[in-house]
């Protein structure tokens, strides 16, 4: 192995941190930001509601997320574009921009409930006026984004990744029936009540969501810029079993930490709020005041510290996401690793997604329901952008010899089939 190899380490991290902190990257930080505010507050409903009988879904959706969500990354490392800048060299522009448009307007109301959530959180732990903590918390996420140097702004979100410990530590203080749980986990429950199904469509709508594959490709190309000793693979194909071998194993984490959480958060709502009847839970904060007088002071300050964290994580990166597809599809200058007078369009969309996002919380708007909307959007719009995500990943032209095949592009055809199936769910039940 030459020197100038074993000297290539990730610009991202130190080289005095240990060696898996450097393969994590792209993949721990879209996991982690997939358990926000909201996806917590979908979890909670579906212990409180339906106990440990939902759990199996996520051994379902565990290795569909992980499949899109590693084709995406290599089509970012492949090509050094992020998706929407992949989809512009392939498509017309009225494809870009009939998908990335409604992923904008989701994406805003998602940031929006999750900066709600936040504020509503750090009331819950300190009192005063929950409006002026959704202000500063929206602050703070465009000041990251738009003053940290590319490096330490990673380094920041991969810290606020640990913010998901939270929910773990609260199993150490609820009484679990392991019994029950396991066979929830592991025995597939089907009932007749179209609310049950509607949870199914629920959870998997938030554990595969299409801010997720924008960002991860988007990450993954820019990436590139920061680490000069290494280009995209279609320029330096010699860099391609190293760099799809970190894919795998970052990805396989990252997706492994995202249904961990989600799992103990469902663990967690089912041992003390279900079994307590408390199934009317609206948000994540309802659960965090549902569960102090059922599992203790200190639980609620856990659930609620942890919607904090997870919320400074997720909030970026839904604004990022949305100002990488915009930009990308518009074929602006776009990248975190770009001082904002380099791409001015670029942090401009970045900001006032994030200030719409807020400000949405000064009106009327209920924000679940809201969420609700932003939820179907998300649903409806998933489905095609999964098949041009494989069909990208599958075309010569773009990827040379990177194509996919086998059981990546298996199962990357099943999570599109997947949830296909779940649009349809959510069609029927709210019909029903």
């Amino acid at each position: 192995m030459s020197g100038d190899h074993l000297d290539d380490r990730s610009a991202v991290v130190e080289p005095s941190k240990p060696r898996l902190l450097e393969i994590l990257g792209p993949g721990l930080v879209t996991g982690a930001s997939d358990d926000d505010p909201s996806g917590i507050a979908t979890y909670s409903q579906a212990g409180s509601q339906f106990g440990y009988i939902v759990s199996w879904t996520l051994i379902l959706t565990y290795p569909l997320m992980v499949a899109v969500q590693m084709i995406s990354a290599r089509i970012g490392r492949t090509t050094g574009r992020g998706l929407a800048g992949s989809m512009a060299q392939c498509y017309p522009r009225w494809v870009g921009v009939s998908v990335t448009v409604p992923l904008l307007l989701a994406n805003v109301i998602n940031l929006g409930a999750d900066l709600g959530a936040m504020g509503d959180a750090a009331h819950l732990l300190i009192n005063g006026n929950p409006l002026i903590y959704v202000a500063a918390f929206g602050v703070i996420c465009v000041l990251f984004q738009v003053l940290l140097k590319y490096k330490r702004y990673v380094a920041v979100l991969k810290w606020l990744s640990l913010a998901l410990l939270s929910y773990i530590a609260t199993l150490f203080v609820v009484h679990v029936d392991w019994s029950n749980f396991t066979r929830g986990l592991l025995l597939p429950t089907f009932k007749a009540d179209p609310n049950y199904w509607s949870m199914i469509v629920a959870i998997f709508g938030t554990t595969i969501s299409p801010y997720l594959f924008f960002w991860q490709a988007s990450q993954e190309a820019e990436d590139l810029k920061e680490k000069p000793r290494e280009e995209a693979l279609v320029k330096h194909p010699q860099e391609a079993k190293r760099a799809e071998t970190r894919i795998t194993l970052d990805t396989l984490i990252g997706m492994a930490a995202s249904n961990i959480v989600a799992l103990a958060i469902m663990t967690t709502t089912a041992a003390t709020l279900n079994e307590a009847g408390a199934t009317n839970i609206e948000s994540s904060v309802d659960a965090a005041k549902a569960i102090e007088p059922l599992a203790g002071h200190f639980a609620k300050i856990i659930f609620a510290t942890g919607i904090i964290g997870t919320g400074l994580l997720a909030v970026p990166v839904l604004a990022g996401s949305a100002a990488y597809a915009i930009g990308e599809a518009a074929r602006w200058k776009v990248g975190l690793s770009r001082e904002p007078s380099e791409a001015k369009a670029f942090y401009t969309t970045l900001g006032l997604a994030t200030a719409v996002g807020m400000l949405l919380n000064f009106t009327p708007i209920a924000p679940m329901k809201a969420l609700f909307w932003s939820a179907v959007i998300n649903g409806i719009v998933s489905v095609p952008v999964m098949v041009i995500l494989i069909l990208i990943a599958s075309n010569r032209k773009v990827m040379k010899q990177f194509v996919i095949g086998g059981a990546l592009k298996a199962f990357g055809w099943a999570s599109c089939l997947a949830m296909f199936a779940a649009v349809i769910g959510m069609a029927v039940t709210a019909l029903l």
